[in-house]
């Protein structure tokens, strides 16, 4: 029951295979060949359709820049997080230059996943629970508390249901969420 922390600065950027940005795997959880949750941080450079991943669901938020073009919605760092299937692979038009962004992906089949925004406190329930925050703060889970640096995921299987609260200063910030996965019921 121990917490794993990982921060975008400290992975190496793969480049896309289309060269229209870059992504850092933050983490493929419980494995690489086979994740039912991977969680990474893309820049953004050009133009172009998402990946299609059938199957999948995906959460996507922008963390820095002006912004993108998804389906209807122009998403910038203040909205929500949005979620769709990942097997339509929408066309992303940049609104004003390169843009960092936060992305989710969960394979359906595997498991549970409910992604909260970490503004409120949870109990962990299920086999895994993970954090992530673009601008840092602090967690804590029972009596331990962990600084996260901005870009940062943390991570634990089997968490004791002790609560979990995240401070990432003034309220309203947003930019961190919980993520609970759990098998199917």
């Amino acid at each position: 029951m121990s917490w794993s922390i990982i921060c975008a600065e400290d992975v190496s950027p793969q480049r896309w295979k289309n060269d229209g940005g870059w992504t850092r795997e933050l983490l493929a959880w419980p494995r690489a060949a086979d994740w039912s949750v991977r969680v990474s941080v893309a820049d953004i450079e050009a133009d172009g359709p998402f990946s299609k991943f059938e199957g999948v669901d995906r959460w996507f938020a922008v963390l820095r820049g002006d912004g993108v073009r998804l389906y209807e919605y122009e998403l910038r760092t203040q909205d929500e997080l949005l979620h769709f299937d990942g097997a339509l692979g929408p066309d992303c038009t940049l609104i004003g230059g390169t843009t960092r962004d936060f992305n989710l992906m969960h394979r359906r089949r595997s498991g549970r996943l409910v992604v909260t925004p970490a503004a409120t406190a949870i109990r962990p329930e299920g086999r895994w629970v993970g954090l992530f925050t673009g601008r840092g703060g602090l967690l804590e889970h029972g009596a331990r508390a962990m600084p996260l640096r901005p870009m940062s995921l943390a991570w634990c299987e089997s968490p004791a249901s002790q609560s979990c609260v995240f401070n990432g200063g003034e309220a309203g910030e947003g930019q961190a969420w919980w993520m609970q996965w759990s098998e199917n019921a």
